[in-house]
């Protein structure tokens, strides 16, 4: 799935030339006729939306037309089992976050594809994941620390949610009980949404869940971020410090959307694809979109940073989730 310097130069070199707002750089070949972007999940949610303005830069220089392609079900995975299964001449791409393919082969023993699946092309976005208290939880719980003085003290109230068993949230908050030796309960959502209304409500006494979550909230106290992942501050809540700043060091993982292609694809079309993706990410409205959101829109700099990323990642949630011992099935 690495390929050739030559091509990788010439992709990061495209890239780089384009200016924030502007057309995509001309490409030496005509533009395809159809994109299609897989999406693994309904359309609404941040993933689609995403899909949708990625779909809308490629159009009229890397494809005539571009559109999204919804597969939702099983969490994602059926778009990267449809990707799989897609044609590998540049026409079919998949957006998807990382956890389908860092977490997820560690987590569910019957897996219906590998990362070998899919030929990774560039990240697109990045989130930091943190986690916050609400109106349950004692106003003078200022600092994590804190917080976990009081859950010691509280254990019939040490609970946090999570948009659902075995995503990144979850895991990042089981590897702070571990690290802390403090024990908690874990109270899983279908999604975020659900979770930051009882969180509001008093009914659970934390959260935790990406960082755009509680961004609307902040500003009126209504909950109170302790904590953010990353290995430095992110900027859409300076004031917040990271896990690692207040002694968990190794909770700086941040989750990150990729884009793929299937793992048939010529080192020609996704040299050509990563350019053109760097630089609809550069674009202002891509960037903005990711604003308001916790999302900051990077791209890999080379089609090997991303194939780096991905296995570096894949390895080291593996050795999280060993250590954890949490399966799909438990």
């Amino acid at each position: 799935m690495l390929h050739r310097r030559t091509l990788l130069r010439s992709a990061a070199t495209t890239g780089l030339t384009a200016c924030i707002g502007a057309p995509l750089p001309a490409l030496a070949q005509a533009p395809i006729e159809t994109v299609r972007v897989i999406v693994g999940f309904p359309p609404g949610g941040t993933t689609d939306a995403f899909a949708r303005r990625v779909a809308d830069k490629l159009r009229g220089n890397y494809a005539v037309n571009a559109l999204v392609d919804n597969k939702p079900g099983a969490g994602g995975q059926i778009g990267v089992t449809a990707l799989r299964e897609s044609p590998a001449d540049g026409s079919v791409m998949l957006l998807t976050p990382a956890s389908m393919l860092t977490i997820y082969p560690h987590t569910f023993p019957k897996l219906p594809y590998k990362i070998d699946d899919v030929t990774p092309i560039s990240t697109a976005l990045y989130t930091a994941h943190g986690f916050g208290v609400g109106p349950q939880v004692p106003a003078n719980v200022k600092t994590l620390r804190d917080f976990l003085d009081w859950a010691k003290a509280n254990p019939g109230m040490a609970n946090y949610g999570t948009p659902g068993a075995g995503s990144m949230p979850h895991l990042v908050a089981a590897l702070l009980e571990r690290a802390s030796g403090v024990p908690m309960k874990q109270i899983p959502y279908r999604g975020s949404g659900p979770g930051i209304q009882e969180l509001l409500g008093g009914q659970i006494a934390a959260f935790s869940s990406p960082l755009g979550d509680y961004l609307p909230y902040l500003q009126s106290g209504r909950l109170r971020l302790l904590a953010v992942t990353g290995t430095t501050r992110s900027k859409f809540a300076p004031e917040v410090p990271t896990y690692a700043e207040q002694g968990f060091a190794e909770l700086t993982m941040r989750e990150w959307y990729g884009i793929f292609m299937p793992p048939r694809a010529s080192a020609a079309v996704t040299a050509r694809a990563h350019a053109a993706l760097r630089a609809v990410v550069a674009q202002k409205e891509v960037i903005d979109f990711g604003t308001p959101l916790g999302l900051e829109a990077i791209a890999s700099p080379t089609l090997e940073d991303f194939a780096r990323t991905l296995k570096a990642d894949a390895d080291l949630w593996g050795s999280y989730v060993k250590r954890i011992g949490f399966t799909a099935e438990s």
